[in-house]
């Protein structure tokens, strides 16, 4: 009896191989060092027919995929503020929507130059227009820039892309059905009140129902966690029956909860979850992703994806620079559509189906997909190193005064004339320093990258500004002059020191600009602090250690 013979037998004993392969191959990737994602979806390729052939039961691991889809996308509302959602609006729509349109028309053309019919090039070219929401949500939330202004705005411009995937697939549809353009108006209509009656559901939940029912609930944390879920699998469900989508309807049934004061208690239970059921999202994708017969689609692959790596993002900085941000926040909210989505292959399948393009259109989307995904997730790990090396070259698409990303970021309120301390970092930990650094008597200038946070300083009172620790260009224009010490209070998310590190991009920035004063960085790991001491940090802070140790003195004191 072979393998998949055995396999066939217990989907348990499939999940099973699939769990070990995706563990395996996830290790090896990290040996690697190299972003998981690429790992979970190489474990994909392998369990598919190109390879092992262990993912046979193609509607479970859907199943599993979809409903981690949900649950992602419902911790993304969770922490979306919808006053902040109403002033990037206006970039989202712009962006969205110039990048749509720059994507197809620049795509159309390309396929015609490569010797595409006309009607392949069209559904090449649209299909070039989807950026994978779930690879790049995930990737800004390992991060932890899911709350910065780029991936805010980002998220903003993605669900525009998301509503006109959600278009093409009503057209496409209402076309294999036989039916025509009347079927596809009524398919539009269709679409446009669901989102309408689900806004509606949302907007009463919020007024009326999320605090007193999650009160209740939350006096059993598991029924919480588990009315979570359920929560964000129905209107995913319904999104999903009215045609907006999975991924939209999780969103909404995040953004209901997200004003009362159990989201965070939510988010942390339903995290794990999450990346378990995601797991199964990168395998199903690998796993459709046929390398038979891909060889002849080479030439073409090669020049469709250097356009999306490319163009993608620079029409992004363009349009973001025109309309009043940096450069730099607009290549980091641009490399997030640097890849075509899952639902480039669906829509080509699609059109397969109807008999409008041919099989090898589809392998050459697929090509473009597997090369698009890879890059440029490595392209958003390493976004800040990228960022300051494509500084000289993306002047040209900066304002002289980017006025908007000010305006959009809470910095309304000037910086001091002068510092004792600068703290990087404005989370629990950040401000609990800066507070205590205040009551000492010494003036205090926080620097956080999530624009509401640094809103909530200024209606304190409290000078801060927004920016980022790896941005040479923040650290440079900082009233450092007789400032004493500036003390990033934000952990690497990576955990190591041969990543991208903001902590080692502030010092070097710092020692860039002959900063005098001294040094202070946090780490989770004392292992960690020698390296950071040889990078010229002057003091290293374990918080858990230096509490632990705080702790115990006034134990024994007592």
């Amino acid at each position: 009896m072979g393998l998949q013979d055995i396999l066939a037998a217990s989907v348990f004993y499939e999940v099973a191989a699939l769990l070990v392969l995706g563990a395996a191959v996830g290790m090896v990737a990290l040996l690697l060092r190299q972003p998981l994602i690429v790992g979970l979806i190489a474990a994909g390729i392998l369990a598919g027919p190109s390879a092992l052939g262990i993912a046979q039961s193609d509607e479970f691991i859907a199943l599993l995929s979809e409903l981690g889809i949900a649950v992602l996308l419902f911790l993304v509302g969770l922490k979306l503020d919808l006053g902040l959602v109403r002033s990037l609006g206006a970039v989202a729509l712009a962006t969205g929507l110039g990048q749509v349109t720059f994507t197809a028309v620049i795509g159309f053309l390309l396929g015609l130059a490569l010797g595409l019919d006309a009607l392949t090039s069209l559904y090449v070219a649209v299909a070039l227009t989807f950026s994978s929401t779930i690879i790049i949500v995930k990737l800004l939330s390992d991060k932890r820039e899911i709350d910065s202004l780029h991936g805010r705005i980002a998220l903003g411009f993605l669900i525009v892309q998301d509503i006109f995937v959600v278009l093409c697939m009503v057209v496409v549809s209402a076309l294999a059905a036989g039916q025509g353009q009347a079927s596809a108006a009524a398919g539009l209509l269709r679409v446009l009140l669901g989102g309408v009656v689900m806004l509606v559901v949302v907007g009463v939940v919020i007024r009326y129902l999320a605090h007193p029912v999650t009160s209740r609930l939350a006096r059993a944390p598991e029924l919480l966690a588990g009315f979570a879920i359920g929560w964000a699998a129905l209107l995913a469900a319904i999104g999903d029956y009215v045609g907006l989508g999975k991924e939209l309807g999780g969103l909404l049934a995040g953004v209901a909860l997200a004003s009362t004061p159990f989201r965070e208690a939510i988010a942390a239970r339903l995290s794990s979850l999450r990346d378990f059921l995601l797991l199964f999202f990168f395998i199903a994708l690998g796993s459709r992703l046929d390398l038979g017969g891909l060889g002849e689609q080479a030439f073409a692959a090669a020049v469709l994806s250097v356009f999306v790596l490319v163009g993608n993002p620079l029409i992004v900085v363009a349009i973001m620079g025109y309309m009043g941000y940096r450069r730099r926040t607009g290549l980091l909210a641009g490399l997030t559509v640097a890849q075509i989505s899952e639902f480039s292959l669906i829509f080509m399948a699609m059109g397969v189906a109807l008999g409008h393009v041919a099989e090898a259109s589809l392998g050459l989307v697929t090509l473009v997909g597997m090369v698009t995904i890879a890059a440029s997730t490595y392209m958003i790990t390493h976004s800040h190193r990228l960022a300051t090396w494509l500084d000289a070259p993306l002047r040209l698409f900066e304002r002289r005064e980017p006025w908007r990303e000010a305006q959009a970021s809470g910095d309304a309120a000037p910086a001091p004339d002068g510092a004792d301390v600068v703290v990087f970092g404005l989370g629990r930990f950040g401000d609990a320093i800066a507070r205590r650094l205040r009551d000492r008597g010494l003036r205090v200038l926080g620097v956080d990258f999530d624009p509401e946070v640094v809103r909530r300083w200024h209606q304190a009172g409290l000078p801060a500004i927004y920016g980022d620790a790896s941005d040479p260009e923040l650290i440079a224009s900082l009233p450092l002059e007789g400032v004493r010490w500036v003390v990033s209070a934000a952990p690497s998310v990576r955990g190591g020191l041969t990543q991208e590190d903001h902590r080692l991009a502030l010092l070097d920035g710092l020692k860039a600009v002959h900063f005098a004063g001294r040094a202070a960085v946090t780490a989770h790991a004392a292992s960690e602090a020698e390296g950071l001491r040889a990078r010229g940090a002057d003091l290293v802070l374990l918080p858990f250690q230096d509490a632990a140790a705080r702790a115990a003195e006034l134990v024994a004191e007592g």
